[in-house]
């Protein structure tokens, strides 16, 4: 149940008398959108690598998971304004990156999520058309589903596309017979030999994109927009994340049950999945290869349509807030019905449809072509940066005069943090050193 208040202004905003499970919904998204079929393969890869020996580094992956969209949102929840009001704060060379960002970005990003999502599709229809008219039609799909339905809706198909990858993913590792006493022996935290990378991936890799960023602006969208709903967001995104948790661990058995003990390697990206879609068909037969490749869609297409949704919100907060400036205007008043009203509106605004356009029409002609060197080059290098500035720039906002005292970073939140921030910054030199100059 939730109370209705009335703020300083006149303003009646909705709180909620106590955290509860009913409410949950944004975290859910943002963990759905945030692990992707290319997630998956590295999880199995490091599954079939090392065995169980880094599962601890899953569950340390999903702490910091936890923390970093919990100061998301409490950004949002504390101060009444959004992330990119945060970050235009924090001087010019914020706008500057995030304008470069999410240009590049989205383009390159398209291409790659409509290709993922049609994978399964081209697997499980072989005799249908090819992978490039497959990523066209569900790019065109997830285009007309966010561009015709506001977030309640949004919410609802990404918590049931979720429940079809949990259930399916959980009933795969529970069919090869998980190892229980190695498993448990893998919490404990060891190093095998040239596993450092495997382990940083594992930890940074799984559910961690500019999604995260888009948590605060789902709660938003919810209609939580005051610190009244602190508690509940919490509960939402750790729930969210311990399922995620739990996702992760279940491919990390099926990679060390299923292929570690048999010596197969998989395909790195994507195509991994098909792979073990064979794997799954000789071991356990057709049906259960279906269902996973039913999955594997699942994971994808969620991913598509929570960056189609989100990160349009952020686009439209961005191309707002540079409104604002030229027209010398603030940032909008905290926690009041207004805000509820604009984080709704934004689904309508010609930015964010403008926005969702740029992530499906140009990325099209990408199906068709080479991508070229110099994007590839960009997209990588903005990429391998976004995660640590989020990380980072979170730690200087919930440690300034700009969060309310109550509501500012306590001695956890800012070790989390820093810690995030440093496994990011070693994971961002990594990535920029593997790209192909």
């Amino acid at each position: 149940m939730a109370d209705t208040v009335e703020t300083g202004s006149g303003d009646t905003v909705s709180r909620p008398r106590k955290s509860s499970w009913t409410y949950i919904g944004p975290g859910i998204v943002v963990a759905a959108t945030g692990v992707g079929a290319g997630d998956l393969v590295a999880t199995l890869i490091a599954g079939s690598t090392f065995g169980y020996t880094l599962l601890w580094a899953a569950v340390i992956g999903c702490v910091v998971k936890i923390s970093l969209a919990e100061a998301a949102g409490r950004w949002h929840l504390a101060t009444g304004r959004t992330l990119f009001d945060g970050w235009a704060g924090l001087g010019g060379w914020t706008t500057v990156y995030f304008s470069v960002y999410v240009v590049v970005w989205g383009f390159v990003y398209g291409a790659t999520a409509m290709s993922s999502s049609a994978l399964p599709i081209v697997a499980l229809f072989p005799d249908g058309p090819g992978l490039r008219v497959w990523a066209v039609v569900t790019g065109l799909i997830g285009l007309a589903f966010v561009w015709f339905n506001r977030y309640a809706v949004f919410e609802k198909v990404m918590t049931a596309l979720i429940a079809v990858m949990f259930v399916i993913v959980m009933y795969v590792a529970i069919r090869v017979a998980p190892d229980l006493g190695a498993s448990l022996a893998g919490l404990a935290p060891v190093l095998p030999d040239g596993s450092l990378l495997y382990t940083l991936g594992l930890i940074g890799g799984v559910g961690g994109t500019i999604t995260m960023a888009a948590y605060g602006y789902w709660i938003n969208a919810k209609g939580w927009t005051d610190s009244g709903w602190m508690k509940v967001m919490r509960l939402d995104n750790r729930a969210a994340y311990l399922t995620t948790g739990l996702f992760v661990v279940a491919m990390l058995v099926i990679g060390a049950e299923l292929l570690h003990s048999s010596r197969i390697a998989l395909t790195s990206g994507d195509r991994g999945l098909i792979d073990l879609g064979t794997v799954l068909e000789d071991r356990f037969g057709a049906t259960t290869a279906k269902l996973f490749l039913v999955g594997f869609f699942a994971t994808s297409f969620s991913s598509l349509i929570g960056v189609w949704h989100g990160v349009s919100l952020m686009f439209a907060d961005f191309v707002e807030r540079m409104r604002r400036d030229r027209a010398g205007g603030g940032a909008e008043p905290a926690g009041t019905a207004q805000e509820v009203a604009a984080a709704g509106d934004r689904e309508r605004s010609v930015p964010f449809r403008a926005y969702l356009l740029w992530l499906t029409f140009p990325p099209i002609a990408l199906l068709f072509l080479d991508e070229p060197f110099g994007l590839v080059v960009a997209y990588g290098v903005l990429g391998a940066f976004f995660m640590p500035f989020l990380a980072l720039t979170l730690i200087w906002l919930l440690n300034s005069e700009r969060t309310p005292p109550e509501w500012r970073n306590g001695m956890l939140s800012n070790v989390m943090l820093a810690a995030a921030g440093l496994l990011f910054v070693v994971l961002c030199v990594q990535q920029v050193r593997e790209i192909p100059w």
